[in-house]
């Protein structure tokens, strides 16, 4: 759990070094960005594995269905070209999802936390932490730079 600071601002983990420049936050704000896109992609992958194992297990069921309704060599001929069938060249989704996640992915995560620990000392979203204290209304509700006490309890 963070401290909460008594000042309204970021707790200690949102706080830039003093030496750290506006253009090295703003870097590390864009490295950020572009994880979360990689990460968003990331969840469509996902989502276009799941959603083709959905279509092969309908397909099953709709194989035999033409084979309960009587049409043996339509239900043959779909089970033997699409059920089970590669989505590309030896691989079904689940090996196009690891191989994301093994190689690009994880190397892109590595890099972007490499980044953040050499520059920042590990420190997460500095960028979006100091444009909240630009954007928000001090002292205002709803404002707040962090949870209160009763929040987080």
């Amino acid at each position: 759990m963070r401290t909460l600071k008594s000042d309204d601002g970021p707790d200690d983990d949102h706080r830039r070094d003093a030496r750290v420049s506006d253009a090295t936050v703003k870097a590390l704000g864009k490295l950020s960005e572009a994880l979360e896109v990689v990460e968003h992609a990331r969840g469509y992958l996902y989502g276009f594995h799941r959603l083709t194992g959905k279509a092969d297990l309908a397909l099953g069921e709709a194989v035999e269905l033409l084979r309960e309704s009587g049409a043996e060599a339509m239900a043959e001929q779909l089970e033997q070209e699409l059920v089970g069938r590669n989505v590309i060249n030896g691989r079904w989704t689940f090996q196009i999802v690891e191989d994301y996640d093994d190689g690009y992915y994880s190397a892109f995560k590595e890099a972007e936390s490499m980044a953040r620990h050499e520059l920042v000392e590990g420190k997460r979203h500095l960028f979006e932490a100091e444009m909240k204290e630009g954007r928000r209304t001090h002292g205002l509700p709803h404002h707040e730079a962090l949870p209160t006490e009763q929040d987080t309890q």
